[in-house]
């Protein structure tokens, strides 16, 4: 079957190590099933893999990928979970251990099939399991933001980024971003958050921060988090060593909450918020699986605002 895999690591052109051509069908182990892709997203995860982080060099060749939709083996319209666990507490995502999604097809855990809703698109769906997931778990299970409540985005733009924007508009929230680029602000401010240059006072202290870009945004975070507020992390583009002012957190009671992907039954609580709200992924492009190269090179440009997204039937 045809695939995007890696077949070696460059840090400097990971471009340069990416392979489209011929893979071996999936051979799925018990309890297992095999997913017809209709559709993939990319993320940065996957450039990081050619690069060589989170992958390992006796893992190679690894076909790339963590999120699709497509049709399980019953014939239903379905998402791919993305994590898989090895019943011993540890857990990876697909394209790390094993075969990912930027395939014709893929094996995956049968408890990793979440049914997707007629209301979605392949498309759509397939920007979902992967930074979608991961904000909405930081937005609700760990953030607990309310209805009424607000929250911070830092370095809104990047996936998750962009998606705790949507999602907590959509969660009813009053919604603050930053971002260094005059252009993506003014497209924050058009999702509905208030869009703001990094560093900048706010109306308000918030109840929850989004933190994704850390040691350059960390200190704002803080400053902007009311007592017993909540800053949720789950990146650190900018470094991963802030300085953190303990005396302003243990005085204001703050919550710092590391946070990483979501579980199927969050997935599933995610596409229907989507189905009853009728908000959507923002797709950057989509482009046919034919022409995966140009997906990759888009991204590696930076030059995207929202998801790249494969159509697999072309």
């Amino acid at each position: 079957m045809r695939a995007a895999f890696a077949t070696a690591f460059n840090d400097a052109d990971p471009l340069s190590v990416l392979e489209i051509g011929d893979a071996p069908e999936p051979a799925p182990q018990d309890g297992w099933v095999v997913v017809d892709v209709r559709a993939s997203a990319l993320n940065h995860h996957d450039l990081w893999s050619l690069r060589g982080v989170g992958l390992r060099e006796e893992h190679l060749p690894m076909i790339l990928g963590c999120d699709a939709a497509g049709i399980g083996p019953d014939g239903s319209e379905v998402v791919v979970y993305p994590v898989v666990y090895d019943g011993k507490g540890d857990s990876s995502i697909l394209s790390e251990q094993f075969p990912g999604t930027v395939a014709e097809r893929v094996a995956v855990p049968a408890y990793g099939l979440v049914p997707k809703p007629a209301e979605l698109t392949f498309a759509e769906a397939a920007c979902l399991p992967t930074a979608w997931l991961t904000a909405y778990r930081m937005l609700t299970t760990k953030g607990r933001l309310e209805a009424d409540g607000s929250v911070l985005v830092q370095g809104a733009g990047g996936g998750v980024a962009t998606a705790a924007v949507l999602l907590g508009t959509a969660l009813g929230a009053r919604v603050y971003a930053t971002s260094r680029d005059a252009a993506k602000r003014e497209r924050i401010a058009a999702l509905g958050a208030t869009a703001v240059e990094p560093g900048a006072r706010l109306p308000e202290r918030v109840d929850v921060v989004i933190e994704t870009v850390g040691e350059a945004t960390f200190e704002h975070s803080m400053k902007c988090t009311k007592t017993g507020g909540r800053i949720v992390v789950s990146g650190a583009t900018s470094g991963h060593l802030p300085r953190v002012n303990l005396r302003r957190m243990f005085a204001l009671q703050l919550e710092i909450l590391g946070s990483s992907m979501g579980t199927p039954e969050e997935l599933a609580d995610l596409m229907a918020l989507l189905a009853r709200t009728g908000i959507r992924p923002i797709i950057d492009s989509v482009i046919p699986f034919s022409e995966a190269r140009k997906a990759f090179e888009l991204l590696h440009s930076g030059d995207v605002f929202g998801k790249v997204v494969l159509d697999h039937t072309q």
